[in-house]
Order: structure tokens, then sequence, then C-alpha cells
């Protein structure tokens, strides 16, 4: 089963996770939506920059620091994923806490890891 996935924090820098994310769920036959601050393409994809609210996203994917989580968090709510991955270094237990109380599936997790076993 393939999961639309919203990667915040997209990029096209090669060396960063999000990167990495972006083309292995890709591989896998995910769609992705890549949403980020700069402009660009990353497999196909234009990078969203700004707060539209795309439809049907299943799951986000975080790459962004709980410091600048604060300015998406609408944006996530309104997105009304079914889960959202805490990728290590995006750890925020006050807005985990938020999104479970909203009834979203929250995972202190890595989807690189998740996907290489399989269990994402």
């Amino acid at each position: 089963m393939t999961m639309k996935t919203l990667i915040l924090g997209a990029t096209t820098n090669q060396d960063r996770y999000a990167y990495k994310a972006a083309e292995r769920l890709t591989n896998g036959n995910h769609e992705i939506v890549p949403v980020g601050v700069r402009k660009g393409t990353v497999f196909g994809k234009e990078i969203v920059n700004d707060k539209t609210i795309q439809p049907d996203i299943h799951t986000v994917t975080l790459y962004v620091g709980a410091e600048r989580q604060e300015e998406w968090k609408n944006y996530i709510f309104d997105t009304r994923p079914e889960r959202v991955i805490f990728n290590p270094g995006t750890e925020n237990p006050a807005f985990q806490e938020e999104l479970i109380k909203k009834g979203v599936d929250v995972e202190v997790n890595c989807t690189l890891v998740m996907l290489s076993l399989g269990n994402f």
C-alpha cells in the first residue's frame, strides 16, 4: 500500500535526509508532496513554497526542527494527515501531544529506517 506523503523541509540538497527520504519514497512508489522554503524540483515534483493545503495526505514526515515547527502547526492540522513522523532532531513533545489529542498518529522514528525495514 502506498501512502501520499508530505515531506516538510524538502530540499534539492542531495546530502540532506529530506532529499534521501524523497528518493526512497519515490522509489517505493509512494506519491510525495515536497514542501520547503526554497524553490526547486525533487524527483519530478516541484517543491511547494507556500502553505497551500494538499489533499489526501496520509503522512507528514518532518525535517524541520522544533523551533521552526510553530509556523507550520496550523498548516499540518489543516492538512489533516493520518500520521506525523518526527524524524531524529525534530522531536517536539508539546506538538506531538497536540497532534495526538486531534487523533493523529504520531511516530518518533526515522522515515529512512522505517522504509528500509518495510514498516513505513
